[in-house]
Formats: structure tokens, sequence, C-alpha cells
């Protein structure tokens, strides 16, 4: 599929989307989507999390400005982010940044939202073994909780590229991988067990419309666990779809099939009345 499809009508007065990153993949990760969501006649934005340095060199070389930022940290610094805009973007987040997305949704400051992939929100039990072993490399250490943590190759590999070629995993991990805060994945882990968890979503909120997206061959946020969070929603009086990408992994939104994700992303917003239909 080429990487600039034909939109043949742009979008007249559509919200911003902002786009919002998870654990260990930099802000910059989504310059390919903003570029093909311009081309659909979107205005886009990318921001950092909160002490993550712009280029992925430097985050890596500044990993401890990251340490200790948590779920209420990030999302209070996208919020922020939103405020100065003159309208509600569409807000699109992958992993953390899914969850992220869906706190956003519900607290009315978003017009809609995309969550791929995302982490679980509070009173999703689905556990899957190859989530315990994604996340082991953070989680198996307390101390981590305060920290920043790098992924190691393999790690990534198996968290992000176990659907991929070894030597495209590797690519990425080498153009996009950055240090990130341990304590939103304690968060998660916990969020269960503590009350006024800030994972904690209002799935009954009166909001716009909400797509979760679920990687059907995904380690770090298995498609039980997506699919178990729209199930949250399933009381709710408001628009909720779930479409699940039965080949992809946690890598779905950086690898080779990227265009189709965001391709499937347009077309669900032009359904909700955000723009046109990709051509395909």
């Amino acid at each position: 599929m080429p990487d600039t499809p034909d939109f043949p009508h742009p979008v007249v007065d559509a919200p911003p989307v902002m786009f919002i990153h998870g654990l260990w993949l930099a802000a910059s990760s989504w310059d390919p989507w903003q570029t093909r969501f311009g081309a659909a006649g979107f205005h886009t934005l990318a921001p950092t999390w909160p002490g993550e340095a712009p280029s992925v060199t430097d985050a890596r070389a500044h990993a401890s400005d990251q340490a200790g930022n948590g779920i209420d940290e990030v999302t209070a610094h996208f919020a922020e982010a939103i405020a100065p805009l003159d309208r509600k973007p569409i807000v699109i987040g992958h992993s953390f940044g899914g969850l992220i997305a869906q706190i956003l949704l519900a607290a009315d400051v978003a017009a809609a939202a995309v969550a791929i992939d995302p982490a679980q929100i509070q009173g999703v039990k689905a556990l899957p073994l190859a989530q315990l072993r994604a996340s082991f490399p953070v989680l198996g250490n307390p101390a981590n909780a305060r920290r920043s943590v790098t992924l190691t190759p393999d790690a990534f590999a198996y968290g992000f590229g176990n659907t991929l070629e070894r030597s495209e995993s590797d690519a990425l991990y080498e153009h996009w991988a950055i240090p990130s805060p341990g304590r939103p994945l304690f968060q998660a882990a916990l969020a269960n067990f503590l009350p006024g968890s800030p994972a904690h979503v209002d799935t009954t909120a009166r909001r716009g419309p909400l797509l979760i997206l679920g990687g059907g061959q995904d380690h770090t946020v298995p498609e039980s666990v997506s699919r178990s969070a729209h199930h949250r929603y399933h009381k709710a009086d408001t628009d909720n779809d779930y479409i699940v990408l039965a080949d992809r992994g946690h890598s779905l939104t950086v690898d080779h099939g990227w265009p189709d994700v965001a391709d499937t992303v347009l077309d669900w917003l032009a359904q909700k009345g955000f723009g046109a239909p990709v051509s395909h």
C-alpha cells in the first residue's frame, strides 16, 4: 500500500488529531502517521511525554528525566497540551497512550478517541501469560517503579516484534525505542487492588465515540485484554466500537504494516463524520 493514499475529499473544519505514544516508543514514532493524516486534511500534533527529550538520541541520553512520572502526571501533561487548542481534538493513543486517550475522552476534553492495543484500565481482569512475560523486565524489580527503564532488544522483540522478522524488530528498536518510566506499568498492574487507581476510566461518561483496536498476536497487551476493556463499556449509552487485527502484534503502529492500521482508523473516523474514507 502506498505511503500517501488518495483522499478525494479533504477534511473541512475537522478537529485536530493528537497522537499519544506509550511506553518505550518515542513521540516521533508518530511522524509517518502525522504525514498520512495531514494528507487526509487533518492538523496533527504528537507531544512528548513529560521529561521526554524531542529526539530519540537525547531521550536515551537523559533517561532519568522521565523517572517517576505516572498515569496522572502523563494524563495532566496531555490535557495541558489540549487546553490551548480552539476545539476538542481527536486523540489516538497506543498502549499506555490508549489508556490515556480513554481517560481524556471520558473527561470530555476530546471529540473522539482511538485506543490501539491499550494498557488495561481498572476493572479488566484478564492477565494472559504472554503479558506477564512481556512486563517482567519492569515488574520483576519493584525499584523500577521509581526509575526509567530501557528494554533490551530481546525484550523488545518479545513484547513488540513477535510477529516480525528479528531484523525488522531490531531495526525498529534502533530507530524508535527509548527509556520510559516504570511507574505506569506498576499502577496498571495494581489497578484492581487500589481504590482511586489512576487507571480508572469512567466508562459511563457522556462523550464522543471510542474505537478500541486489538492486536490478535500482541504479547504486551493481548487481544483478550483489549476485548475486556471494550466490554467494560457494554452498559454505556455511548458509541463504542471494537476491531481486531488478527495477525498484528504490539509493533503495529510502527512496523511495515502501519499504513493499514492508520487507514483502518481513518475509515472509522469517516464513519463517525470526521472526514472521508480512504480510497483503497
